[in-house]
């Protein structure tokens, strides 16, 4: 079985960035919001599942490789 998690950029500040992230493109209903000072991410629904942490995950990877915050992406496995 495949899992898939897609997230978007949806706003972004000196201190934290917020993503929309959801295992269908079209509705990412939930909210993952990184602490820009440690990297630290958390739940906006305080629901810490695979589909958080895979996006939790490749949101730091695509960070450190680019030295940016992506706008969106996705993650298969």
């Amino acid at each position: 079985m495949a899992g898939l998690v897609y997230f978007k950029k949806t706003v972004e500040d000196a201190d934290a960035v917020v993503y929309s992230f959801g295992e269908d493109a079209s509705e990412m209903t939930r909210q993952l919001i990184v602490d820009k000072g440690n990297r630290r991410t958390r739940s906006g629904d305080g629901g810490i599942d695979y589909s958080f942490l895979k996006a939790s995950r490749k949101i730091n990877s695509m960070y450190e490789q680019a030295g940016e915050w992506p706008d969106c992406g996705m993650s298969a496995s």
